[in-house]
């Protein structure tokens, strides 16, 4: 009956109910998952995980890609099953959870998860469940619309549980290019020297003896949650656009510019979907997540391929695309993301890093992933793997959040996932600040005056002069440099 999806016969006697996989679960076990950004996760086992321990207590360390959707990471927490969950995740409850205390999270930079657990420095892996369009003939898994981590997962743990999901198009299979970097220290250069490289397999080649579980699904990936551009984030884009416009003119770009990696969320696909009104042209990208500006890109001939990890799409670009998923296969690759993160391959192909910040203070430092210094937001995903590796490292958010009780500009930031050191290009809706080549200095005032929020320019402008006054290389009032932290966790407000 599934002989299309399952070409092993041997293995079409190994598929049963969520339920009856889920049972190849334990309490105590470290279970690695497909899934990265909302995109290719399993989805029938870990429901069936969570009923069964609302009935019977267990929880285990789960490990994924990046963040699950159809409300996995709420329902698995709310069952209380998650003990430890690593290396991203973007749901409320979850996030709740974690500020709490009662999840561990482990946040981590995407490309190093299987690195650590290739050496043994986390694991094992003792499950791998994974979302899948096919196994082929040899027991080899063809992913869905993500890779994420799902190669390594597989090749290490020591059952996998495979979930053959008959929504997903049977058009994915050949889309894929799964390669597995060797060992360190003798490891060989990971050969990709383009976007459009292909250096790997069209599946994960695993031993089908290792396939304890087949289960049969049909239901879609959740849709993204991005917004569609409004007056800031266009106004974001097209500072960033006069930017690069710039920077072509100055004789170092050309109009096709370099690869392009963008973060995920409203403002980074509204950053990539400006870009459908400059000059650039015969443009690649080498990110993580393809999301709507990708398509946009490619219908707008501005765009001629596209490497990812996983294609995250909203409900209307969905179903604009996958019935003609033919039109762009051939100009898209999924890969594992330590290879689509790889420090190595992002210096080699000198990519123009866009990603989001929280906030940034006076010298450029930026935090990710900390609301206030200590509240978990999602975490740092890929924008350090990017960033420190980049021809360009560029953040952008908007100048204030919260009806404007908050400054995305702040005297010290609360928390720092992007040093000073790794950050070259910062955008607001009011302008950009480009700190190549300043010292600390000479880039406050610029900060203040390109990015902050006219409503806090004074305020910080002041902080300044006065830390300038104390004298140092990189100038602070200390007893005031959290302050505007202190008064928003006492007043609501950073005014």
């Amino acid at each position: 009956m599934y002989g299309d999806r399952v070409r092993n016969p041997a293995l079409l006697d190994r598929i049963v109910c969520a339920d009856d996989a889920a049972m190849l679960i334990r309490d105590g076990m470290t279970v690695g998952m497909s899934g990265f950004t909302r995109a290719g996760e399993a989805k029938a086992v870990p429901m069936a995980l969570a009923a069964r321990a609302r009935q019977s207590p267990l929880s285990i360390t789960l490990i994924t890609g990046a963040s699950l959707g159809n409300d996995l990471d709420k329902t698995l927490a709310e069952a209380h099953v998650l003990a430890r969950r690593l290396p991203f995740q973007s749901d409320p409850a979850l996030r709740k959870a974690i500020n709490a205390g009662e999840v561990m999270f482990v946040d981590q930079h995407l490309s190093e998860t299987v690195e650590l657990l290739r050496t043994r420095q986390l694991g094992p892996i003792d499950v791998a469940v994974i979302e899948a369009v096919a196994i082929t003939e040899q027991g080899g898994i063809v992913p869905t619309t993500s890779v994420g981590n799902s190669a390594t997962f597989s090749i290490l743990a020591e059952k996998v549980i495979i979930e053959i999901n008959l929504s997903q198009s049977d058009m994915l299979e050949g889309l894929h290019d799964i390669y597995i970097p060797t060992h360190r220290p003798t490891r060989m250069p990971i050969p990709v020297v383009a976007p459009e490289s292909r250096v790997g397999l069209p599946f994960i080649p695993i031993d089908p003896d290792k396939i304890a579980a087949i289960v049969i699904t049909e239901k879609l990936d959740s849709s993204s949650t991005i917004l569609p551009p409004d007056d800031e984030t266009r106004a974001i884009a097209g500072h960033l656009s006069e930017f690069l416009e710039h920077e072509v003119k100055a004789g170092r770009l050309t109009n096709s510019l370099q690869p392009l990696q963008a973060g995920i969320g409203t403002i980074a696909n509204a950053v990539l979907h400006g870009l459908i009104e400059t000059p650039f042209h015969n443009l690649k990208m080498y990110s993580e997540v393809l999301q709507d500006s990708t398509f946009d890109l490619f219908d707008a001939g501005k765009l001629d391929f596209a490497s990812g990890s996983s294609i995250t799409l909203s409900a209307e670009k969905y179903r604009s695309v996958m019935p003609d998923f033919a039109r762009y296969k051939s100009r898209l690759i999924l890969r594992p993301q330590e290879i689509s993160n790889h420090p190595e391959v992002v210096r080699r192909l000198g990519i123009i890093c866009i990603n989001t910040a929280l906030e940034f203070d006076l010298y450029g430092n930026v935090n990710s992933t900390h609301v206030a210094g200590t509240q978990m937001m999602n975490g740092i995903g890929g924008s350090g793997d990017f960033a420190r590796n980049g021809y360009l490292s560029i953040f952008v958010t908007k100048a204030t959040a919260k009806d404007g009780r908050i400054s995305s500009v702040v005297p010290m930031a609360s928390h720092v996932d992007h040093n000073e050191h790794d950050v070259d290009i910062l955008v607001t809706e009011f302008g950009l600040a480009d700190l190549r080549g300043l010292a600390p200095r000479e880039r406050a005032p610029l900060i203040i005056a390109n990015c902050a929020h006219p409503d806090y320019r004074d305020e910080l402008a002041d902080y300044f002069r006065r830390a300038v006054a104390r004298g140092g290389h990189t100038p602070h009032v200390l007893e005031e440099a959290l302050s505007w932290h202190v008064r928003l966790k006492e007043t609501g407000s950073m005014r």
